[in-house]
């Protein structure tokens, strides 16, 4: 699978701030906000793997594809 086409997004409302992604992003892309929800902090240096998305207890993270690309 080309993971190239995907994007990291989120679901603030769904966070509950378990900071589980945070600790387990191989390049410290993820970070908690003032509200304890994740936010994507550098976006550019994420590797895709999909751990945050496969060990998110709530889903509130996960890889999507680019709808902005042809």
């Amino acid at each position: 699978m080309n993971r190239d086409n995907l994007v990291l997004k989120v679901i603030p409302d769904w966070c509950k701030g378990c900071m589980i992604c945070v600790n387990l992003c191989p390049k410290n892309v993820l970070e908690l906000d003032e509200d304890n929800k994740i936010v994507i902090a550098r976006p550019e240096d994420c590797i895709k793997c999909g751990q945050c998305e496969l060990r998110c207890p709530d889903f509130a993270i996960y890889l999507e594809g680019d709808t902005d690309e042809k």
